[in-house]
């Protein structure tokens, strides 16, 4: 019989709550040391930023149903291209974050992946290659470019993604970033709620009632890896969790 429609959805929605990590306040508040900084931008970059456009384009490639084909060509080409909205692929956009910061960008040909982000990467490949065109599609679009404020997108009443001013921008406030090197994030402000918007739509009204906890299952290991590639970043950026700061002697 498979998951329920209305299950279905509140489990995904649910699993993109845990989608928050312990370590990013740190990040948000300018504690981490601006020479480690870098190690962040170039696990981000290597991970997912820069492939992501293939990712949602294998779910493209596999997915039989036009109206959906339609929704994931039309993401891969804004991400590939720009040509909607930004103007210059998003990998590109990413790459003035550290850019702007002075940082070197040959560091980005050739990053060495961390373990936990070597795992998280290579479930990502495995689940756009190998799995059926609705858990890619969900991994990709739903996971990967969402966020815990995923409710928001789909009820009115719940809290919605924050959207600050760009002069209050974490890397602007606390590292001295210029706003005109923003330019993924006022890109990502123009179209991410449709994005949002197609991408749920996809796979609620399209995944099959047999797939669906597949997909949820699929969902649960991207958040678990996810988390431990993030607990990796975060070591490797001199980030400790509080309890372990008060067991240290």
């Amino acid at each position: 019989m498979g998951v329920q429609l209305d299950d279905f959805r509140e489990l995904l929605l649910q699993t993109m709550e845990k989608k928050q990590h312990w370590a990013w306040p740190a990040f948000g508040a300018g504690t981490v040391p601006a020479n480690r900084l870098h190690i962040h931008f170039e696990q981000e970059f290597a991970t997912y930023v820069r492939d992501f456009p293939v990712m949602v384009g294998r779910a493209y490639v596999s997915c039989p149903i036009p109206e959906v084909r339609r929704e994931l060509i039309e993401n891969v080409y804004e991400e590939e291209t720009g040509g909607l909205v930004a103007g210059r692929p998003h990998p590109e956009l990413f790459l003035e974050y550290p850019r702007g910061l002075g940082m070197d960008l040959s560091r980005f040909d050739n990053v060495e992946l961390l373990p936990a982000a070597r795992r998280y990467r290579a479930f990502l490949d495995e689940v756009t290659l190998e799995g059926s065109w609705v858990v890619g599609a969900a991994v990709s679009t739903l996971f990967v470019e969402g966020t815990r404020f995923e409710r928001g997108e789909l009820d009115a009443s719940a809290q919605k993604r924050p959207v600050p001013p760009l002069d209050e921008h974490p890397l602007v406030k606390h590292y001295g970033l210029g706003v005109e090197h923003l330019a993924l994030t006022k890109a990502h402000r123009q179209v991410e709620g449709a994005h949002r918007a197609a991408a749920w739509r996809s796979v609620l009204e399209h995944a099959e009632p047999r797939e669906r906890g597949r997909v949820v299952d699929a969902m649960r290991t991207a958040l678990e890896r996810w988390l431990a590639y993030r607990d990796d970043v975060a070591l490797a950026c001199g980030v400790e969790r509080a309890e372990s700061r008060r067991a240290s002697p």
